[in-house]
Order: C-alpha cells, then structure tokens, then sequence
C-alpha cells in the first residue's frame, strides 16, 4: 500500500470514524467491487462505536469473547441485523459463548476446536460461518493450520462435522511482504472451494484486494488510535 503522505494524516486525524469508512469505502470501490470492510473494534467502547453504527455500517470484528460479550448483546439489541466477526484465536473451553455471541469466526486452527464448534452450534442451533486460519508463514508462534495441511483439514471438517466452512484467513509475517502470502492463501481457496478470504488491514490491504480478499479488517483506520476501555 502507497505510504500515506503527512497532510492525509492530519486530515485523518480531523475527521470522524464514519467519515474516514466513507473514504476507506469510497478508495476500495476504485480498486474492486464486492469487498466486505470489518471495522475491527476491539479496545474501543460501545459509545465509539455507536457512530459507526448509526452510519450504516454493519459488519465488525473483535478479537477476544469476553470483550465482545461485554459490548455487543446491547448493541445488538439496537441493531439486530450486524454482523459480528471473531477474528482473534478462540480457545476451546470459549466455544459455547463465541458460538452464542458471533456470526462468523476467522480463527478455526485445530481440529479439538473444531468439535467444539461443532458440538456447540448443534446444541444452539446455530450454523455459523466459519473461516479457517491458515498459517501461511509457518511460524511456530503463530496459530493456523499449515498450509500443506489445509485442503485436507477443510476436507474433514465439513464431511465429519458438518461444519461451514466458507473461506480461509491468514496473517502474514510482519517482515514479509504480504503479497505471496496473500497469493498462496487465493490458491489454497480455490482448492478448497472455501470462496471468502479473509486477508488485509490497514498497513496492506490494497495488496490483499489485488489478490482477491473479499473482507479486510480495519481498526484505528476507521476508530483511530486505540485507547484502553473504561474499567467497568
């Protein structure tokens, strides 16, 4: 992605979260049709996202179950038809509240969890989309499945669990450049017939697009600078 120049930094900084997802949207709309923005919002209260809310926008991200179960049952109730993402790794004894709480989770990364859902989603009854996380960088630290793995594990997570396994996610290395690891995540998708690719944020993006993501996930683009919630 173009490295922003100092006077759009400062227009950024002036402007509202509503008003810079219009600008995210407005230079997405360029680039490709059919891109889905999750406004990531984590750390931020639901008073920071009410705005974003009210403009219309309906699809957002956060990272940990419990953060989100503090924040969203309330602003659900307001606005029943948003679309709630997990996009941070799901531990398996969270399944039953990520499975009450979210529409979508991005972080599938081991077949224990995926029981788990599984179970959960039958005793809900809740058929939830769900994303595989794929480890494209094969880093130790890092969760995902590997991506020799995945055709595989996507394989088995649908024919023995019964699991909707719609699309692949990954994060790719901080020292890498994103664009191979965006093009082996497209062919991995492809393969697994799992359409939806969940890649690019902020800093990358515009790459990701190029290499068909269908949903990017922006925080302090749209929220700006993140700030500790308000102890309870």
């Amino acid at each position: 992605m173009t490295a922003t120049r100092p006077q759009d930094d400062q227009e950024n900084d002036s402007m509202t979260a509503p008003e810079r997802l219009m600008k995210i949207s407005r230079d997405i709309a360029v680039l490709s049709e059919g891109v889905n923005i999750i406004a990531v919002s984590k750390t931020f209260s639901s008073e920071s996202i009410k705005p974003v809310l009210s403009a219309g926008h309906r699809i957002f991200g956060e990272n940990r179950v419990q953060e989100a179960a503090e924040k969203w049952p309330d602003l659900k109730k307001s606005y029943p038809d948003t679309e709630l993402h997990l996009i941070g790794a799901l531990q398996s004894n969270k399944a039953a509240q990520a499975v009450a709480i979210f529409d979508v989770i991005h972080s599938l990364d081991r077949i224990k969890l995926a029981r788990g859902l599984a179970e959960e989603m039958k005793r809900q009854d809740r058929r939830l989309k769900i994303l595989v996380q794929v480890n494209t960088g094969e880093e130790d630290q890092k969760s995902g499945i590997s991506p020799e793995e995945t055709v595989e594990f996507v394989s088995t997570c649908r024919a023995e669990l019964g699991l909707n396994i719609v699309g692949l996610m990954c994060l790719p290395p901080q020292q890498d450049v994103a664009g191979p690891h965006f093009a082996l995540l497209q062919k991995l998708s492809q393969q697994c017939e799992a359409p939806l690719l969940s890649m690019g944020m902020s800093g990358d993006y515009e790459e990701a697009i190029k290499f068909g993501a269908t949903h990017i996930r922006l925080g302090t683009a749209i929220f700006g600078p993140r700030t500790p919630m308000p102890a309870h």
